[in-house]
């Protein structure tokens, strides 16, 4: 390789090589000064973003580590408020809902309060009547006591039909009762199955139910749609089966008021929607006659007995077109494991103890019927 000359050329003129070490060394002092400018600046906003964090930071630091003192009000509080505790809620998520609503000072007084309490975890999510203004602790002793408790209970008796349904959920719930029955038309919304046909009679399931003062007629209807399909898997019943065993476990259900006699009423519907000689598949059960007349119970009379209507197994074979009622789990696992025997005809001769007779026999069972005349005549037709 050949030595570069002493005297090099820069931009057509010779410089010398003194020179071009001094400007070099200018050059290269001054990108030292830029970067140490730029680190610098990047300190300064490292250092300033890492203030900036600790001040936000700080107040919720402070309060979890105990550095200050938590807000928290004194007392049991006044006045009136009504809270509503979703499902899953963890203790702070109801110091929030409280704190928001003023009911305590700050969430972490009413969490603090909810740590120390072992029984707190039982607190179940619902609507609640609390007062505003309480220490954490005074808050979660009103959610542990269930006299604070804001659900509205309605209870559905075995048997009740759509329309007292309705007037019971109007009643209790303060909805009124033409705002209930356009509910129960939402057949979707309600999440009624198809299998109903777009009636809801039968698909409501009687039990006690809780609902937050606030829940609509809707949401209502739904909540017991809901149990009755629960309650149908839960049985073992076939999709397809629903509305024949619902109509069946309906008549069951309004026919007698005993469940030891449910699998057997079971096999005399069963048995005379097969017969072709003594019933010739008529029913013949007053409680389907006075459905169509729209009573809910007693003895038809004469003309509730003459009066043509789809409901009247008297006149009509086979079963009616829609359930009676809204049966009871019991009385659907009746029709579902119905008990043997050849029945054709029973009747209740008492009414007060409920004793029911079973015969396949039409002589013995006038005889029965004749019973049951007697005990009305002494009692009365209750």
């Amino acid at each position: 390789m050949v030595d570069r000359p002493v005297n090099q050329w820069v931009k057509g003129m010779k410089v010398p090589n003194k020179i071009l070490h001094q400007q070099s060394a200018t050059a290269h002092e001054h990108r030292s000064n830029q970067q140490r400018r730029r680190s610098k600046l990047i300190l300064f906003l490292a250092v300033a973003l890492v203030v900036l964090c600790f001040t936000v930071a700080w107040p919720y630091v402070r309060e979890i580590a105990g550095f200050t003192e938590v807000a928290d009000y004194e007392g049991t509080g006044s006045g009136q408020v009504l809270v509503v505790i979703p499902e899953g809620s963890t203790g702070k998520d109801i110091g929030d809902i409280l704190a928001d609503a003023d009911v305590v000072a700050s969430s972490a007084a009413f969490v603090a309060a909810f740590n120390d309490d072992p029984r707190a975890q039982s607190i179940h999510a619902g609507a609640y009547q609390l007062k505003l203004k309480m220490s954490g602790k005074a808050a979660v002793a009103a959610l542990l006591d269930p006299a604070s408790r804001a659900e509205l209970k309605i209870t559905i008796p075995e048997g009740f039909t759509a329309e007292q349904i309705f007037a019971r959920i109007s009643d209790v719930m303060g909805i009124p009762e033409a705002e209930v029955r356009a509910a129960a038309q939402d057949t979707a919304a309600i999440g009624l199955p198809s299998e109903a046909n777009g009636n809801i009679e039968g698909w409501l399931s009687p039990l006690t139910y809780e609902f937050s003062p606030e829940t609509t007629a809707t949401e209502v209807l739904k909540t017991m749609v809901q149990q009755r399909v629960q309650e149908l898997t839960e049985l073992g019943a076939a999709p397809e089966d629903w509305q024949h065993t619902l109509i069946m476990a309906s008549i069951v259900e309004r026919e007698v008021n005993w469940p030891e006699y449910y699998g057997q009423v079971a096999r005399v519907i069963t048995n005379r929607l097969a017969d072709n000689g003594q019933v010739n598949g008529r029913l013949q059960m007053d409680s389907t006659v006075l459905y169509g007349v729209g009573k809910t119970g007693g003895v038809p009379t004469q003309a509730d007995l003459k009066k043509d209507t789809p409901y009247n197994t008297y006149l009509h074979p086979g079963l009616p077109p829609t359930p009676i009622s809204n049966p009871g789990k019991a009385a659907i696992a009746g029709v579902l494991n119905p008990a043997d025997g050849d029945w054709l005809y029973f009747v209740t001769i008492d009414l007060s103890s409920g004793e029911t007779r079973f015969t396949n026999s039409l002589t013995e069972h006038n005889k029965n019927v004749e019973l049951l005349r007697d005990w009305i005549a002494k009692n009365g037709n209750n």
